[in-house]
């Protein structure tokens, strides 16, 4: 190649980078689209509204919320899947799309990690134990001795086989030795006006999913499946402190994520925009009433914390022999 030529091809880099630059400085120039993989009115929908209110504002355009839910999250991620990696389509998931789907539909070849590329943490939960009002059991303790002096007997629901309350109760046999009897419901609201009526022996919950049945006085909570209490219910004690393992952690945290191939620079300038969004205050209560706790990841920390929730999904699966194909 001759000085000429050199030249011009430098000249031609150095115009590229510089539109690319301009176009990421310049984000967002038209309306953005996060597709979520929740129902509207449920509380990872409802946070992500707020968020985009706030990202509308800070950006001087049109953030638009578009539900896709059902499938296990296959509608929303086929739909996001075709757009452009330009940061003007993004997707809303949770970490049971990141760390279990990939488990529970093998032969689909469903692995999210694989397809699409972390952007911004939104909030992560915790989950509570929660048992009938009347019912004998105090505290986690007594569940593992019931579940242990009769294999099988002791029940507990979930809201679905393979979500994070299924896996969560087999997490809690995995690590105490116990045998329980999963009944799977199809409905939330369903499966804790069951609970509340003693017709299963305990589930997992989120607090805005089973606050309902809870504030009827139909439920009580014997513990927060976590090393720390929710400021929200200070009187539950943590798994530990109720006779569980200490080591019983049942959480869920959701990201956004973009189409393989954005940018690297525009994937951190939108992770700082949803990063300043969280600390708005107005936003802040309004999580706290979800007892959804802000956070902030990286990108590179967000692919850590799916590939860490991975390993630990891939034996429970593994273990209880689940597949949803």
């Amino acid at each position: 190649m001759n000085h000429r030529h050199t030249a011009i091809a430098l000249l031609f880099g150095a115009a590229l980078f510089s539109g690319t630059a301009h176009a990421q400085a310049d984000f967002p120039n038209k309306p953005v689209t996060l597709i979520t993989a929740f129902a509207p009115g449920s509380g990872p929908d409802a946070t992500l509204r707020l968020v985009a209110e706030k990202l509308g504002k800070q950006w001087n355009q049109r953030v638009l919320v578009d539900n896709r839910p059902g499938g296990g999250g296959f509608i929303a991620m086929d739909a996001a899947r075709r757009a452009a990696p330009d940061g003007y389509t993004l997707l809303q998931l949770d970490s049971d799309h990141l760390a279990a789907v990939p488990h529970l539909y093998k032969q689909r070849g469903a692995d999210a990690v694989k397809s699409f590329e972390p952007v911004a943490s939104i909030f992560r939960t915790t989950f509570l134990v929660a048992v009938a009002k009347e019912s004998p059991f105090k505290t986690m303790a007594d569940i593992v001795a019931a579940a242990k002096a009769a294999p099988g007997k002791v029940t507990y629901g979930s809201w679905g086989v393979g979500s994070p309350g299924h896996l969560g109760a087999e997490l809690l046999e995995m690590q105490t030795g116990i045998g329980m009897t999963h009944v799977p419901y199809k409905e939330v609201s369903q499966l804790f006006m069951s609970v509340g009526a003693g017709d299963v022996a305990w589930s997992l919950g989120t607090l805005p999913s089973s606050s309902g049945a809870y504030k009827a006085g139909k439920l009580r909570y014997i513990a927060v499946a976590s090393n720390k209490r929710l400021p929200q219910v200070p009187e539950v004690p943590t798994a530990a402190e109720a006779g569980g393992p200490a080591d019983f952690d049942v959480n869920a945290f959701v990201v956004l994520v973009s189409p393989k191939g954005i940018p690297a620079a525009l994937r951190t300038k939108i992770n700082a925009d949803v990063a300043k969004v969280l600390t708005d205050a107005e936003l802040k209560a309004r999580f706290d009433t979800f007892a959804f706790e802000p956070i902030s990841w990286s990108a590179e920390e967000i692919t850590r914390n799916a590939e860490a929730k991975s390993k630990v999904y891939e034996q429970l699966v593994k273990k209880a022999n689940i597949s949803l194909e």
